[in-house]
């Protein structure tokens, strides 16, 4: 278990510390996601939490709730999507491996 096992050792720790990293940058990062040409728009962070909605009077319609139902439902998964595109960007780890921000 000579210099080469330390070597591991130190490179799993730095791993891990930017797994860390990324974790606490993705949970600290903010999207905001919309729809009806901003008729409609939330905040939601990198773990997928929903933080804010915000709905402008001129989209609602008691007579069409389900029109505005379907705003909000297209602004989430925008907001989710580009959450998932920040995502999948990944990180690089030595040797080429590729993590995901998720993990």
């Amino acid at each position: 278990m000579g210099s080469g096992f330390s070597k591991m050792k130190k490179q799993a720790k730095l791993m891990e510390q930017q797994l860390e990293t990324m974790r606490n940058e993705m949970k600290n990062k903010q999207v905001t996601g919309s729809s009806g040409n901003g008729l409609v728009t939330v905040v939601m962070n990198g773990e997928k939490e929903l933080l804010q909605i915000a709905i402008k009077p001129d989209c609602v319609d008691v007579n069409d709730l389900e029109g505005l139902q379907d705003l909000i439902k297209a602004a989430c998964e925008d907001a989710y999507s580009k959450i998932s595109n920040d995502s999948n960007s990944g990180f690089s780890l030595p040797g080429g491996m590729s993590l995901p921000f998720g993990l």
